[in-house]
């Protein structure tokens, strides 16, 4: 089975896919910071402009993979939708599908994108994938792509993950009698304290000032006697008015914001430092022996905006059940 791995980030979905043996034929990303982690990894650096791509160019494939930039729909931006130009990717992908028309695509983005417009913009997408749609997708095309269409949204603890990281998930076949049953959850086992508890040898600490703000908010907690000397005590989105807690031995979800700013990286308050790009990666189910960019801040939000690779493991081993 063959897949090709669109808007391919630093390969959360190839690390995946390549472990049940699927073969990688064609990657692409136009971030030239994550197509040299990806070239760390994989030996390819996949560094592509997809919107002036010809889909004819593309490798046939049996599967198309693609987290589609999430910024235009997610509650942390401007949910701008199909007016950002990010946003206006996905129609990318539909044209790939329809010239390629692969058995199988699975696409991931922000829960965000269900609620977006009121719902509007999820119920337009999943009628271009399946139903018959009336709006325009190119001049050439005012057709439905006529998949069988099915679509969840899944957490990255229910897959053995600690990190509170909901996605969308949509999965597509080409074969209409196929009835596709996500994977179940699983028990969470693995733990943020068995990720910390490793003492790093590089750390970084928070600014007098926003440490300052954590004691502050953290001495208004109303659990604050149960929370104070918790391990695993993770504060993050520091400002001066506010600030969250996360105590439950569950990272909260990591973002491309972590990118863009000292405070929005979790931060393990009894420990006096932020998380460290190792953590970051073991938090998103990468492998310890996973290389990243150079580039600090760019190797944060290529974390950011990863998937969780557990969690397309198991999609992927539910799809090999339905498809030959």
């Amino acid at each position: 089975m063959k897949f090709i791995d669109l808007f391919s980030g630093i390969g959360g979905f190839r690390l995946a896919l390549e472990k049940s043996k699927f073969e990688c034929v064609f990657s692409a990303d136009n971030n030239k910071y994550a197509c040299e982690t990806y070239n760390k990894n994989f030996k390819e650096y996949p560094l592509i402009d997809i919107k002036k791509l010809s889909a004819k160019k593309i490798p046939n494939h049996d599967i198309l993979c693609a987290g589609f930039p999430c910024q235009p729909f997610s509650i942390a931006g401007k949910r701008k939708g199909f007016d950002d130009t990010r946003g206006t990717l996905f129609f990318d992908i539909v044209r790939i599908l329809k010239e390629k028309k692969p058995k199988v695509f699975i696409l991931e983005n922000v829960k965000g994108l269900i609620s977006h417009n009121k719902g509007k913009t999820f119920k337009k997408i999943l009628n271009i994938l399946s139903k018959k749609f009336n709006g325009n997708i190119n001049k050439s095309n005012r057709e439905n792509l006529g998949y069988n269409v099915f679509w969840k949204v899944l957490n990255s603890t229910n897959f053995n993950i600690p990190q509170n990281r909901e996605r969308v998930f949509i999965i597509g076949f080409t074969d209409q009698k196929i009835n596709f049953e996500f994977p179940k959850s699983l028990k969470l086992k693995y733990t943020l304290n068995d990720i910390i508890k490793i003492k790093p040898k590089k750390i970084r600490r928070i600014s007098k000032l926003s440490k300052g703000y954590i004691d502050k908010h953290l001495r208004k907690h109303k659990s604050y006697n149960k929370i104070k000397n918790l391990n695993y005590l993770v504060a993050n989105e520091v400002r001066k008015s506010r600030c969250n807690f996360r105590f439950d031995n569950i990272s909260p979800c990591l973002t491309t914001k972590m990118g863009t700013g000292g405070n929005n990286v979790p931060y393990l308050v009894n420990q006096n430092r932020f998380y460290t790009l190792e953590e970051c990666l073991l938090i998103q189910g990468f492998p310890k022996s996973f290389k990243l960019t150079n580039n600090y801040t760019e190797a944060l939000k290529q974390i950011g905006n990863s998937v969780s690779v557990p969690v397309i493991n198991s999609l992927v081993q539910q799809i090999k059940k339905k498809i030959k």
